[in-house]
Formats: C-alpha cells, structure tokens, sequence
C-alpha cells in the first residue's frame, strides 16, 4: 500500500559509549559553572523596520514592523537570515570542538550498515537497509525467500547526488510486482515528483506527475490512482486516474475537494479491495471508494461529512469496519455491509468505552488488532472473530510505547508489533496470536557498551492549576540524587491530537550520561489520555496546552529532578508554538529554551489563506474571521505577545525551504525579541538554507544539528562535555 508522500524520519539505529561502573551509589552533577559564551562580543543583527498595519476582520489592528521579512525572493531577507547565521556561528565559537566531539559521539551510535526487518508480501521480501557511510536508504526485495538474490529497486544515494536536499517520499509496488511508482521531494517544500520505474528492465519510465500527493495501484497493474496539491496552498485537492503509457494530458480527474478546509488523502484497504478517497482535515471526515478491480468506475460516498462526524474504513469480506465517533468520543469500532454502508446500517463491533481510546488496528483474517491507549499509555488488544475471545500484550515497564508495525499480509496468525522506552531500544516482534509466543526478530543496534540497566525510568503525574492530573515520562541514569542539581531537559508538543509516546532516543543518552533528566510532559491537546484530552488541548481551550507545560516544569523542580537554573525546555512546530508561550508566560522558569520551526505568528498566518494547511487548521486554531476565535488566539499567539522585559537564553531555528511553519515566523519573532529583550541572555537564530520541516535530510547531517543544540546547552551551563561521574 501506498500512503500519501510524507517526510519519512529515516531509521538510523543506535550506540554509545556507557560509564564504567564504580562503588559510589550515587551519581556526581558537576557545579553549575558560568557560560561560556560571550554575546556582547559580537554585534547582534537588526533587520529594516517596515510598519505595516494588518487588521482584522472584526476592526482590530496591529503593527508589524517585521512583515517584510516574508519577501523570499527579497536579497535583504537572505542578508538577514545569513547574517543571523554568521552572528551564531560566532557565539557558538568557544563549543566548536564539543559539538564535534558530540556529532562524533552520536554517529558512533549508528549501526551505519543495518537493516530493517523484512516483511512479506505479494511473494517477496521487502527491507531498507543503509551501507556505511552513506546518507541515505536503499530500498530493495527478494523473491519468496530471504535466501534469493536481493533485487535493489530504489538506491536513494543515487537518487540524491548533486543534490542539496533529498527526501523519498515512499513507494508502491503493482500488483504484479512489475513497476514501482515512488516520489522525490528536492525542495524540502513538500513538492514530490511522482515516478514509475520497471523492476523488470530496471529502468525509469517516461510518466511523470509534480505536485504529487499520493498514489494507489488499481489491481490490473497499469491504471494508477493519484492525487495532486494546489501550487500555492499545497492541499491535496484533485484525484486523478492515469493507464501506463497514455499521455498525461488525457488523465482522468476522478474528483476534486472544493472546500478549502479539506485534504484529498488516497489509501488502498489491507485486502487491496478498495482504493479510498479520505477527505478530511482534523474531526470533520468524508471517505469515497472505488473497487480497485473496476478504475474506470465512480467513487462513491460511505457518508456524506458533517462537521465534527469522524470516520476511518477499514475492509473484511464483505464488511466495511468502520473506526468512529460517532455518539463516541474516546471512538467505537463498527462494521456496515459493502452492499449498503449507509449509517442506518452501521452495528457495534467494539463498543465505546469511557476511559479507553481506539487510537487504530489492523485486519487478519481471524484477529483484529486493535491499538489502545489507557492511563496515558498505549497498549495492544488481540480479538479473535470467532468468538470474540481476547487478550492485551504485556509490556512490563513503567513508561513506554507499544505499537502496532507492518502487517501488509491478511491470512497469517503472526502479529507484528514494536516496543520502546525511553531506556529501551525500538524492539520489533512477530508475535504468535494463537499461542501467544513472541519471536523478538530485532532490537535495535546500539553500538559500544550501552545497557539499559544503567538508567531508571518513571511516569509521574504533575496537578495542573485546575486540578487535572498530567502524565510525565523521565529518564535519567541510576544513582541520580534528587536534590535539584541535575540540568533537565523537558519536551512537550500538545497539538494535533498527536500523542507524544515516551520511545528510545539513541541522540539523548549523551544528555543522560553528562547527568540530565529527561522528561517528556504529555500535555493537553495530544490524545495520551484520550480524546478528551486533546479537546480540552486546542481551539478556545488552548491555554491549558501551555498552563500544562509550565505546572509540569514546576513539578520536575518541585520534585527536586531539576531547578530553575538548570531547566531546559525544547518543542518544535506547534511544539515551537508551545515554547513561544511558555517563556511569554513564564521567561523566569528556564535556563534555556530550544524552539525549532516555530508557530509563533498564530493570528497572521491563520489570516491568511495563501499559506499552506492554514484553511484546513480552521478546526485547531481557530478562524481569525469570528471575533470571539481571534480575540483568544491574540491572547497566546508568540509574536503578539512579545513585550519589553527579561527572557531565557533561547536558541531558535528553522528552515528557508519549510512549508509547514514559514521560515518568516520565527525570523520575525527574533527581530522583534531582540528589539524588546532586557536581558544579556544568548539569543541565537540558525536558518538551514537547504533543509525543510524536519532540518536536513541525511542522516548524519541531522546529527550534526542535534549536536549544535546539546552543546549550546553544555555550553551555557559551563560543561565541558565530559561524562557524569558515578
């Protein structure tokens, strides 16, 4: 199957050095030293003022002196961000050789010639696996045994020489195995080129789409389904139906989403029966679908939307499973006739249930897994058609994220699921639903002595200021002596319903050995505690996503993991936004805060329909049009809150080529920060010219940036990078 061409986090896995043990019991933190960095050293950067005055649909008006700044083409806005640039390198001068060493360290954690666990289907074996020293994946397959010659299908080395960015944005194969359609992103804007290679001849095909979202096979193998973004906003909007071969220009446009507050999303059910339209941005869903051995026919309708009606289809026989929430917040799982599947006739499968959230499944023929979450931990749930007899997969650690992998095959009694914790490398295993024996078929590589013995995990629970109980995920090495000592790194996100799971993190083991607590505040406006949770996390209740955040800081200094001289706070994207609040809110809570690619001008980029997923965040954020929507967004929105006074130390990054959160947002918010700024703390913007939303796209170039944001916090706490004591 084929899903729509995202950023896929490439799986670069694992290692580290581990401390030799000693007698002591308890774990040294070396004395709060001073930074050493010397801003005042250096001139700081102060673009052109050129006031613009924006007003709202209700009247209200603001100055933006910075709005200019949204000028790409602009060699003044290039200046700025290179001079910006320029400025930090300096800054970050004295810890030029600890983030060497830190790039070092984290690359020797990777296995760099591992591989994926293969999995079947369609008669081969499909696995990724990276050569050493080389950037990026090689996808490739064998013929009905792992013993058979390995054929390479796609070498994203070899796609991405010459090129400053290169993302691969996934592929399909045809069900006769013969041709691979996949995608390519250059720009690191989300602009994937779909191609058509022949697996037989081994060569690439003269089809070709830009714009491409998604595509799916139709099952004679030569028809491919495929939808389109609009050039300008990058919604996918059109779906389309193009025959190997036939000129471009004689596609057919099999549909197109006209409310601009939707997305077009193609998928094909597990049975290969049904390629489906989903339409859908947030709670409000449509799905149509098409039988995949019939792609000249027309898309029909399951239910027509309605707004805040969820629905997701799955396929079993002759059933549509049907996920939704309908009279079910937390979501129920139903099934409708294929023949009929209008709502009237929609029956129970799973009902509702109070205090757990279906948050997915998958279909085998005699099981339905189902994916969980209870008490703000996932867990998964194994049912058997039959009889409906069932039972959940034990896990056994405090904190942690079971999930459901790859099961592309139906007929077979073998569940795929991973496992991790913070301490636990990912953990993939076939898992036996008759007899319920679990085959560990991998644990991802951590080279050198690594042992997950040597660190302690919790999941706590800080009180908000109303009351509501909020999980805490934290690591740190054993023997750690709570007496407020330790530097604390916390993240959160809080949006999107995105449920900010407590996995393994090979990079964060070297904050951990230099004796850092690490803790992850699963805050309102993901779903960890339901979908409750994330109502109560976004639109006119969005304030609780950052009170959260800060009552959870106070709790990890409260509790002695950390104190205010020695909290970090980091978040990225909405979780950019997140930041951007906290030290508007709270700038004396923090030593220092990382925020990269961040939503910080909330009320300018919802104002405007031109940005790309403004119109479909309507339902997140709210719609600056309703007075009473724009009122609350102004109230929290970063750069409208900015205001003269004392603020962290705060390390601010982004990408020109972003198309998620615009490179001008945090270029704004930077300029008027140190305009209004009080404080002799370090600021520093860095502007990765050539990479996107996640940074760049090879897997050692992203190391390279984590090290940056390590030993800017090493540096400001006076480290000089050496390990913890025990």
């Amino acid at each position: 199957m084929m899903k729509q061409f995202l950023t896929l986090a490439v799986l670069a896995l694992l290692a580290f050095q581990a401390c030799k043990p000693s007698n002591r019991n308890e774990t040294s933190i070396p004395a709060l030293q001073p930074s050493v960095f010397h801003p005042e050293q250096f001139s700081t950067v102060h673009p052109e003022k050129k006031p613009k005055e924006l007003i709202s649909a209700s009247g209200d008006k603001r100055i933006d002196e910075y709005y200019w700044l949204n000028e790409r083409e602009n060699p003044a806005v290039t200046a700025y961000l290179e001079a910006e640039n320029r400025y930090a390198d300096s800054v970050l001068a004295p810890v030029s050789q600890l983030r060497e060493k830190l790039f070092e360290e984290l690359k020797a954690r990777i296995k760099e010639d591992d591989s994926t666990v293969p999995y079947f289907k369609n008669g081969y074996w499909y696995l990724t696996r990276f050569e050493t020293g080389k950037e990026y994946p090689i996808y490739s397959r064998k013929k009905g045994s792992l013993d058979a010659a390995e054929e390479v299908m796609i070498d994203v080395n070899e796609l991405a020489k010459g090129k400053a960015y290169c993302q691969f944005g996934g592929f399909t194969v045809s069900p006769d195995n013969n041709i691979i359609a996949y995608g390519v992103d250059y720009t690191g804007r989300n602009l994937f080129k779909l191609y058509f290679k022949d697996l037989v001849s081994n060569k690439n095909l003269p089809d070709t789409f830009d714009y491409a979202g998604g595509a799916e096979w139709a099952n004679d193998s030569k028809t491919i389904i495929y939808d389109t973004k609009d050039p300008v906003t990058l919604r996918n909007d059109k779906v389309w139906r193009h025959v190997l071969g036939a000129d471009h220009k004689s596609d057919v446009l099999m549909y197109h989403e006209k409310d601009e507050t939707q997305y077009a999303f193609l998928s094909k059910t597990k049975s290969d029966q049904y390629i489906l339209i989903n339409c859908a941005y947030t709670q409000t869903v449509e799905v149509l679908y098409l039988d995949a051995d019939q792609p000249t026919g027309t898309f029909q309708s399951i239910r027509p939307r309605e707004a805040g009606f969820f629905y997701e289809i799955s396929h079993r026989d002759d059933k549509f499973l049907i996920k939704t929430n309908w009279n079910a917040p937390n979501f129920r799982l139903m099934e409708a006739p294929v023949s009929d599947p209008r709502r009237e006739n929609w029956k129970d499968v799973l009902p509702h249930r109070e205090d757990v959230l279906l948050d997915g499944l998958t279909v085998f023929k005699d099981y339905l897994v189902t994916a969980e979450r209870k008490g703000g931990l996932s867990q998964i749930h194994v049912i058997r058609w039959s009889d409906h007899a069932d039972h959940y997969i034990e896990v056994g650690e405090p904190s942690y994220s079971a999930m459901i992998d790859n099961n592309p095959e139906y007929d077979t009694h073998t569940l795929r699921y991973s496992f991790t914790s913070m301490k636990t490398p990912t953990t993939v295993v076939d898992y036996n639903m008759e007899t319920r024996q679990k085959d560990v078929k991998k644990v991802a590589p951590v080279l050198g002595n690594f042992n997950a013995d040597n660190y302690e995990t919790e999941f706590a629970w800080a009180t908000a200021r109303d009351g509501v109980k909020v999980p805490i995920s934290i690591m740190y090495k054993k023997g750690l002596n709570r007496d407020g000592s330790a530097p604390c790194y916390l993240t959160g996100y809080g949006s999107y319903g995105f449920s900010y799971d407590p996995y393994f993190n090979r990079d964060k083991i070297s904050l951990v050995d230099r004796g850092f607590v690490i803790a992850i505040a699963h805050i309102r406006g993901g779903m960890e505690m339901g979908f409750k949770w994330y109502e109560d996390g976004k639109m006119l209740k969005k304030m609780n996503t950052f009170n959260d955040f800060i009552d959870c800081s106070e709790f990890l200094i409260q509790e002695k993991y950390t104190s205010k001289d020695r909290l970090f706070a980091e978040g990225r994207s909405a979780g950019g936004l997140l930041m951007g609040a906290v030290s508007n809110m709270r700038p004396d809570l923090y030593k220092g805060i990382i925020t990269g690619v961040p939503f910080v001008d909330v009320l300018t980029t919802m104002s405007d329909a031109s940005i790309p997923l403004t119109t479909g965040e309507y339902s997140e954020w709210g719609n600056p049009a309703i007075k009473e929507q724009y009122e609350y967004m102004k109230q929290y929105s970063p750069y409208d809150n900015l205001k003269k006074g004392n603020y962290p130390n705060m390390l601010v990054l982004t990408s020109f080529s972003d198309s998620q959160v615009q490179y001008f947002e945090p270029a704004k918010y930077v300029a008027r920060l140190r305009d209004l700024k009080t404080d002799d703390h370090v600021l520093l913007f860095k502007t990765n010219m050539t990479g996107s939303h996640g940074g760049s796209s090879g897997r050692f170039e992203r190391l390279k940036e984590r090290a940056l944001e390590y030993a800017w916090m090493m540096g400001l706490m006076g480290m000089d990078g050496s390990e913890m004591k025990h």
